[in-house]
């Protein structure tokens, strides 16, 4: 990432919609907004197969859930923050992933400029892949500040997108079995 970079096209920014640069409580903000973005967009270039190729043997097992998986991202249309909670079902074929790997999978997918159905896509293929799952279910709601404080300005909108692979694609009992124990 290159904050010099960075640096240099938000102070432009600050000065293009009228500020001083030089102001002393925005002296300072180029180099922040730099660190933040080093940090909010740390999942560029990445993928999941590191985090998921750590795995158990699973003896006899059916369908796991973990929901309520928290994130945060940034819209690719508007540099806006979009932000909620992930919900995985997936059916494991003789390997399991530690359950931390899959939060940790979302916030890899989530730390870059994202859509809501690529966030799905992401999470859902590095599942399948990786876990070489029999089956996963996706399912992402989120708030996006690009439809809150600009545009339309309908704040508490929640978005709800889902992806299915696998048998939770083909067979639809398995997949209303994952969607219940999600809540949905």
């Amino acid at each position: 990432m290159d904050k010099e970079k960075i640096e240099k096209a938000v102070s432009m920014i600050i000065e293009a919609v009228g500020e001083d640069p030089n102001r002393e409580g925005l002296l300072e903000t180029p180099q922040r907004v730099a660190r933040m973005y080093e940090e909010i967009f740390s999942g560029l270039g990445k993928d999941a197969e590191e985090i998921l190729s750590k795995t158990f043997e699973l003896v006899e097992g059916g369908m796991v859930v973990e929901k309520d998986i928290p994130f945060y991202s940034m819209c690719e249309h508007h540099f806006l923050p979009f932000w909620g909670k992930a919900h995985i079902a997936y059916i494991p074929d003789q390997r399991v992933a530690g359950l931390s790997k899959l939060a940790r999978t979302v916030d890899l997918y989530a730390k870059k400029p994202q859509l809501q159905e690529r966030l799905n896509l992401e999470i859902a293929d590095a599942i399948m892949d990786y876990l070489t799952a029999k089956g996963v279910l996706v399912i992402v709601e989120a708030e996006h500040m690009c439809m809150n404080m600009r545009g339309i300005k309908k704040p508490g909108t929640s978005t709800v997108t889902y992806i299915a692979r696998g048998v939770l694609e083909e067979d639809e009992k398995l997949r209303e079995e994952a969607f219940k124990m999600m809540g949905y």
